[in-house]
């Protein structure tokens, strides 16, 4: 596509990599979305590798946009709680740059939800201090104050329960638990009580996967904060990160 404002953007995942054409400046998908396996284990070699594979399908040849669940820092990794530990350390930027030799642009994968949401999404023209919580392999967050990003809070990291909180209240381990929506919605409640304590938001929004079932799940939520599901849903990732590469 000839128009500069369409980028590819991608959202790494534990579980799948997704990927779109999107419109930087209005926040749209303008391509169906792929979505490939994370590789199993999801070394830099095999990810790369997938990643190349999904860049093949869209035949696309220009800057590219990539949401990676990890602190990221001028494009390098410095965490891998859900990845394997051999990103760790490791520029993202320059590998994925190297597997498709095109350009590439990382940002944390939450804080891409985090910015679609507050530029195209019901965050639009927020003030105040704004928190986005992604739900899915792990626990994500997006701090905002007055509209600008606070990068890699990671507030899924914060300890409950004596273990760290994505271990307690991410959808995996509803998964792996077999709670139903209240003994999960409770638990996540916890989380957000307590994100409410730390942060003290003017506003929340729950974003990934399961932000689809927020009907399930919110009679069982007790926050006082203002709540509600993100708009973009599973698909601001991809939009974030699309949109953090027309801006950087």
């Amino acid at each position: 596509m000839p128009n500069a404002d369409i980028i590819l953007g991608v959202d790494v995942g534990a579980s799948g990599i997704k990927g779109a054409l999107v419109d930087s400046t209005k926040g749209i998908l303008v391509s169906e979305r792929i979505r490939l396996e994370t590789p199993n284990p999801a070394t830099p070699e095999a990810v790369a590798e997938t990643f190349k594979e999904l860049v093949t399908a869209f035949s696309w040849k220009k800057r590219i946009g990539v949401g990676f669940p990890s602190i990221i820092k001028k494009g390098t990794a410095y965490s891998a709680a859900n990845i394997d530990k051999n990103w760790n350390g490791l520029n993202v930027k320059k590998f994925l740059e190297k597997s498709t030799e095109l350009p590439v642009r990382v940002i944390n994968d939450a804080d891409a939800a985090g910015l679609a949401e507050m530029n195209y999404g019901h965050g639009k023209d927020m003030l105040g201090v704004v928190l986005l919580i992604t739900i899915g392999s792990g626990l994500g967050s997006a701090l905002f104050l007055d509209g600008k990003l606070l990068p890699n809070t990671e507030f899924g990291h914060v300890r409950m329960h004596g273990m760290i909180a994505e271990h307690y209240a991410s959808s995996r381990i509803r998964k792996e638990l077999n709670l139903d929506w209240e003994e999960w919605g409770k638990r996540f409640d916890e989380y957000l009580n307590y994100m409410d304590l730390l942060v003290n938001p003017d506003q929340i929004f729950l974003g990934g996967g399961i932000s689809k079932h927020f009907d399930l799940f919110s009679p069982f939520l007790n926050v006082k904060t203002k709540l509600k599901p993100a708009k973009l849903r599973n698909n601001a990732g991809i939009i974030g990160a699309a949109c953090f590469a027309h801006l950087d």
